[in-house]
């Protein structure tokens, strides 16, 4: 027996003894000692009951009356989609300007290619052209709750989806390429600009943008996600609002008004970001009043996000950077 041992025995002993000099014998070993002189066995032991997995003690309204269905929605996303990058080779503009989250796939045209193509120019004008406020704002009295500030003659002249928004498409929805739909556009639109390089260029060029930064998807990778109701516009946003401009009105408004208010409407995020950031860089004047040089600041003031309000029919305007400054909104 090892020197450690033996210690540890005499140790036992001794704490024994004086246990019993106390009269505080465990009474569970006495009962065991009884139980065998009296040839019962011990009781079974008691299993310990098991608990099922616990519940949140609080219910949450939102989880209750969630769907167990992706559901597309344009608002609820983190806001990396719009960066500042460097082109791929060959990469091509979108009119989108958000990462594509849970996906709503559009079903599939209820008319043949022949049919579907001769629809998207054959509509008639139903509605007046808008009309304009003293802040800039277009009001379409169809459609009040959609206010843009910018007009698609504007957003072309200016620069922007890097010059490739009308190149020729592919659409693998549709198996066919679309081209040469930029003609539809009233010609006072594209007056005086090189159309190959500013509407239907193959490769993006950021520096055609009015605020020279690359933003956004490809129209390809939005049709690959679902959100191009191709019944109507093969391009999506942008080519909806020109023809919703020009008079057209059809079943796919609500939808994309609804994607419009979201990105830049009056609680659009786009929107409150580029204004957020205004705030916190300290800048009060959309325009250089000549004595605190704000033009110049301004322009560091996100330029990708300036340039994503632009493509979604909306500026800054000094009026709505007052009223954020004053009331947060």
């Amino acid at each position: 027996m090892s020197k450690y041992e033996a210690l540890r025995l005499e140790n036992i002993k001794r704490n024994e003894a004086l246990v019993k000099d106390l009269g505080l014998q465990n009474d569970s070993l006495t009962n065991e000692d009884e139980r065998k002189s009296a040839g019962r066995k011990p009781p079974a032991a008691k299993r310990r009951k098991l608990h099922p997995t616990s519940q949140p003690t609080r219910t949450s309204a939102r989880i209750a009356n969630s769907s167990t269905q992706p559901i597309y929605n344009e608002d609820a996303q983190n806001e990396t989609s719009v960066s500042k990058r460097k082109p791929r080779k060959n990469q091509t503009s979108n009119d989108q300007s958000s990462i594509p989250r849970s996906p709503s796939p559009q079903p599939p045209p209820s008319k043949d290619l022949k049919t579907l193509i001769a629809s998207w120019s054959s509509w008639k004008p139903e509605a007046p052209p808008p009309t304009r406020d003293v802040e800039g704002t277009y009001h379409f009295p169809s459609h009040p709750q959609f206010t843009p500030n910018k007009s698609p003659e504007a957003i072309i002249q200016e620069g922007s989806f890097g010059g490739t928004y009308w190149r020729p498409l592919y659409s693998r929805h549709l198996r066919t390429t679309i081209s040469e739909d930029w003609r539809e556009l009233p010609t006072s639109w594209t007056s005086g600009l090189d159309v190959q390089k500013y509407l239907s260029n193959k490769t993006y060029n950021p520096e055609i943008n009015k605020y020279g930064v690359s933003c956004g998807q490809s129209i390809e990778e939005w049709e690959a996600a679902g959100w191009i109701a191709h019944e109507y516009d093969v391009r999506g946003w942008f080519q909806w609002y020109c023809r919703f401009w020009l008079g057209r009105r059809c079943a796919d408004d609500e939808r994309q008004i609804s994607r419009w208010r979201k990105c830049v409407g009056e609680t659009g995020r786009w929107r409150r970001t580029l204004l957020r950031k205004y705030v916190q860089m300290g800048i009060r004047s959309v325009m250089d009043e000549g004595d605190d040089g704000d033009e110049e600041r301004a322009g560091d003031v996100s330029p990708v996000v300036h340039q994503t309000c632009h493509h979604w029919g909306w500026e800054v305007r000094q009026q709505a950077l007052d009223r954020f400054w004053v009331e947060g909104k």
